[in-house]
């Protein structure tokens, strides 16, 4: 009887161990886009920092404006100058919960519709946001990506009216990210 308690202990434990609880990425893909008829205008970044905690279901994301890359030298001046004061305002956040965690099973090979719902924090202004994620799980490795809009002027990013007809007054932010577990 010792030995079969002692056996099922070893396996709760190594159960527990092996389990997966959270996930992350240093390497996180931000990108934005606003587009009018005037001109379209890309910002790239491959550092932004993400986790997701399976046990509690949140997740978020950390991103440095600096990092953002441009196609041209001096857009990426007027962004982080004019628009994003990066000196001023150097980090977006995102604090959210994947609000229906059972409807993604991370063990499981397969793709996932998730809801997000969160607080994002950028320019000094923190505003709730609702969205939906995609995960992709395939031989133990996940893949998240989501999009969502984001109107300018509800985060006090003023465009001034020289150039209001070359930038969006809402631009679309891409995320992309390949979690790997923290638990190994």
């Amino acid at each position: 009887m010792k030995k079969i308690l002692f056996l099922f202990t070893l396996a709760l434990i190594f159960d527990t161990i092996s389990a997966q609880t959270k996930y992350f990425t240093k390497e996180g893909k931000v990108n934005f886009l606003s587009k009018t008829s005037m001109e379209k205008i890309e910002g790239f970044n491959t550092k932004a920092t993400s986790v997701i905690d399976l046990t509690t279901s949140a997740i978020e994301w950390g991103v440095l404006i600096k990092a953002f890359k441009f196609e041209k030298a001096l857009m990426q001046e007027h962004f982080n100058e004019n628009y994003m004061e990066s000196a001023k305002y150097p980090k977006a956040i995102f604090k959210g919960k994947i609000t229906n965690i059972g409807a993604v099973n991370f063990a499981k090979d397969g793709e996932y519709t998730a809801n997000i719902s969160g607080n994002l924090e950028m320019h000094g202004v923190t505003k709730p946001v609702t969205t939906k994620a995609k995960f992709v799980v395939k031989a133990g490795k996940i893949i998240g990506t989501s999009t969502i809009k984001v109107l300018l002027s509800v985060y006090n990013i003023v465009i001034p009216s020289v150039v209001k007809d070359n930038i969006a007054k809402e631009v679309d932010i891409t995320i992309e990210a390949n979690y790997e577990s923290l638990n190994q």
